[in-house]
């Protein structure tokens, strides 16, 4: 495996906590070593962060699509009102 990806494989085990404990502390003693190495760290992990806020916001977006076919179109006028019951 090429130097870069076997880097990224292992800066993503550390980030999704897949390290065991002795592989953990080898992985924070090289970023402290190894100030890129920390730097490309914090840059993977703002990329995962960013991925996980477009996955929810997309997910926001099919629920609210379904919700809006559910409770606006009068052919689940029943459907409806079983739920809207269950509140009131």
């Amino acid at each position: 495996m090429r130097t870069s990806l076997s880097e990224i494989r292992d800066i993503e085990d550390h980030l999704l906590g897949k390290n065991q404990p002795e592989a953990l502390l080898l992985f924070v003693a090289k970023q402290q070593l190894n100030y890129k190495l920390k730097q490309k760290v914090e840059l993977q992990k703002t990329v995962h962060e960013l991925a996980c806020a477009y996955g929810r916001k997309q997910l926001k977006t099919e629920i609210e699509a379904v919700h809006q076919e559910l409770f606006s179109q009068s052919a689940n006028r029943s459907f409806r009102q079983k739920i809207l019951q269950l509140f009131y």
